[in-house]
């Protein structure tokens, strides 16, 4: 199948202590850069503690973001539905569907950082329960239906939208290590986007995720759709392995601090102390890339045999490197990485191979054409001169 390719935008913004409206004005350069380079898509994120990972509200974010940016699709990548009212993540959904004119997506996660969660009032042991609630009632909402229901977050009655879409907007349910995202993704006939599991052991939990899609989903009438199915892994380019490791120098480190100290989340963890060790281990691992456009491609190609097939590759966003570094890593991505997995480039090669087997023939004949309007001219000049007297 042809690949989509976008960006995973938590966003991560390391290392700490930047300044936020600079750090969302870099957020927002990075869209525009990949909505110039052809990209399909961008998810943002919905963080409100920790001081890395800085929007709060990926939806307003979207509506600024959408007038500054044509073709790219934005979506909540992921929005935390146990911390919401349902009524209202339909309402706005909706809302942003029409503003966007069909560019919107809609991403849902049970909230991913423990001390957002644990400042509301919501236990880490139920979080995942309450999100599975939340989705079902989220999407009776969503097809028109009224609904009652009643729990420690909310009390619905007879709640229902006005709003009808606009289009047939994605939406899509993040899942990490457990199996609880594909379980509502195939209970809701909803996609799944795979976040982290790109390293050799995440393909226990890629296996995982679709095997409960595929047992799942016919239970509840839907078929899984693997092109549907989004795939999240870091990478950073440069024209050189070793011009990669060098621009990563900048922010790799406070990254990585970042999973392994603040982040209270072991699912998601770099290894390493020392700068070489987290390279070795972001590249061994598989995780992600810090390398050349080769070593991109051979990821990708990678994750397609072991998956057993996927429809999107969406580069989870970071700044280990420098902004300028940053835009041409993405750059390099879309020029050499993209083309190969998309064909847009298929055509040219082939014609270019075309004219490359027919060179030494027409090269020769295009001399002789050459040669004899040279010498057609030079003999019409000459009958054309007057006699001398």
């Amino acid at each position: 199948m042809t690949l989509k390719f976008g960006t995973f935008m938590a966003p991560f913004h390391c290392p700490p202590g930047q300044d936020p409206t600079t750090a969302y004005e870099r957020d927002l350069a990075v869209i525009q850069h990949m909505d110039k380079l052809g990209f399909d898509e961008a998810w943002i994120g919905e963080h409100h503690s920790a001081g890395h990972e800085l929007i709060p509200d990926p939806m307003s974010f979207i509506a600024w973001a959408a007038p500054q940016t044509r073709h790219i699709k934005l979506g909540t990548g992921v929005l935390s539905l146990p911390y919401h009212n349902p009524l209202w993540v339909a309402d706005r959904a909706l809302f942003l569907d029409r503003l966007l004119r069909g560019r919107f997506m809609l991403g849902l996660g049970p909230g991913a950082l423990p001390t957002d969660a644990t400042m509301i009032g919501i236990s880490l042991e139920e979080q995942r329960t309450a999100f599975e609630e939340d989705v079902d009632v989220l999407m009776a909402i969503l097809r028109g239906e009224t609904v009652t229901a009643k729990t420690n977050r909310y009390n619905l009655v007879d709640a229902h939208t006005q709003y009808a879409p606009y289009s047939d907007f994605e939406i899509t349910v993040a899942a990490i290590a457990s199996p609880t995202g594909p379980r509502i993704a195939a209970k809701n006939g909803i996609h799944l986007m795979s976040v982290g599991a790109t390293d050799k052991s995440g393909f226990d939990a890629l296996a995982l995720h679709w095997d409960v899609m595929e047992e799942r989903s016919p239970l509840f009438g839907h078929t899984p759709d693997r092109a549907k199915w989004r795939l999240c892994g870091p990478m950073h380019l440069a024209e050189t392995r070793e011009q990669a490791i060098e621009d990563v120098r900048y922010g790799l480190d406070a990254w990585c601090d970042y999973t392994q100290d603040v982040l209270a989340a072991p699912h998601f963890r770099a290894a390493g102390k020392t700068f070489e060790e987290r390279i070795e281990w972001l590249n061994e691992s598989g995780l992600g890339v810090i390398g050349t456009v080769d070593d991109a491609i051979a990821q990708i190609e990678r994750l397609e045999r072991q998956s057993g097939g996927f429809g999107s590759f969406l580069l989870i966003h970071h700044e280990w490197a420098r902004h300028h570094a940053t835009l041409k890593s993405y750059e390099l991505f879309a020029d050499h990485v993209k083309p190969r997995f998309q064909g847009g480039a298929d055509r040219l090669l082939r014609s270019r191979d075309y004219a490359v087997s027919r060179w030494n023939e027409l090269d020769q004949r295009q001399a002789d054409a050459i040669q004899a309007a040279t010498a057609r001219h030079a003999r019409e000049r000459q009958v054309s001169q007057p006699t001398s007297a």
